[in-house]
């Protein structure tokens, strides 16, 4: 690289790419190519009225660049929601959904491409990423975090490959409270009563097993009490979401049942006075049996909500 020619600059890099591309290429070439043209004009279009420029876009990879953080992060989150209503109409076996990492960085620049640390920890971000989501860096935390109407939630430090430093990780939260963004209109048709449900649960100081039929918790239980003191578990009332398991019978519905576990963390993490465990740790728990006391014990918790959702 001709350092005559080289230029530094601090910019916010956006890198994504597509969950599952080979299976999708295996599984339909053409269909595939057809859906990545549309979806690569679908990036290109959002990210210039966010006053953002495609850098390159090498097979289902697309790296892009913002002079504004805040205008990057706003910008991935309206891609997400717009992949997702246009997922909505594909088949399952055919929805392309895309990881999005960001980060705020240095970067070297030359004949318009963008090199260096910058760029492969927005690349590391997107790989940490779930299908459909959005990961940011900690620099890019401090620019945003009251500047966009989104919530995020701290992954913690990661370790990344030839990156010298753990990185500080936000996955952002583009509809509030919502992992699945395929089941946006749902959510919102129940925070209501996962409001409700969170009020009864610090009002009773309970740790709850219910049901969801047609929306409507059926129950609500009280395990036999435990002495907090034995668990090592913070002094005020904490609270794990176990993952609600899917009665529905129908897999399509998972991600709904994941949404609504996502809506009540997300409700009871807004009360001051309650240590709510995050996502990440609580969806450890999926799709195994569970005792509520070991739960409890593993996390440091006093109390373990648990249920399920039928239809």
């Amino acid at each position: 690289m001709d350092s005559s020619q080289v230029e530094r600059k601090l910019t916010a890099i956006l890198s994504a790419d597509v969950a599952g591309y080979s299976r999708l290429m295996g599984d339909d070439h053409e269909a595939t190519l057809a859906t990545l043209t549309e979806y690569r004009q679908l990036f290109s279009s959002i990210i210039e009225t966010h006053h953002g420029r495609v850098v390159n876009a090498p097979g289902d990879a697309i790296l892009a660049e913002f002079a504004s953080v805040v205008d990057g992060v706003g910008c991935a989150a309206e891609i997400q929601r717009e992949l997702a209503e246009r997922n909505a109409r594909l088949p399952e076996h055919r929805k392309m959904v895309f990881r999005i990492g960001i980060n705020l960085g240095d970067v070297l620049v030359q004949e318009g491409g963008l090199y260096g640390d910058g760029v492969n920890i927005a690349a590391r971000l997107e790989a940490l990423a779930e299908p459909g989501g959005i990961c940011i860096s900690g620099t890019a935390f401090d620019q945003v975090e009251t500047r966009l109407p989104l919530e995020y939630e701290y992954q913690g430090k990661r370790s990344v490959k030839n990156i010298a430093k753990p990185l500080q990780v936000y996955r952002v939260l583009t509809t509030p409270g919502a992992v699945s963004h395929g089941v946006t209109r749902a959510l919102r048709r129940k925070r209501t009563l996962a409001a409700a449900v969170a009020a009864v649960l610090i009002a009773a100081g309970v740790a709850a097993v219910f049901v969801f039929s047609a929306g409507t918790p059926t129950s609500v239980e009280q395990p036999p009490p435990w002495e907090a003191r034995n668990l090592g578990i913070p002094d005020k009332p904490s609270i794990v979401v176990l993952p609600l398991v899917n009665m529905s019978g129908d897999p399509k519905q998972e991600f709904f049942s994941d949404g609504m576990t996502e809506t009540l963390i997300t409700d009871l993490s807004k009360l001051s006075n309650l240590f709510v465990i995050a996502r990440s740790s609580a969806f450890v728990y999926k799709g195994r049996a569970v005792d509520v006391r070991q739960v409890s014990e593993e996390l440091g918790v006093r109390y373990v909500l648990e249920g399920s959702i039928q239809k």
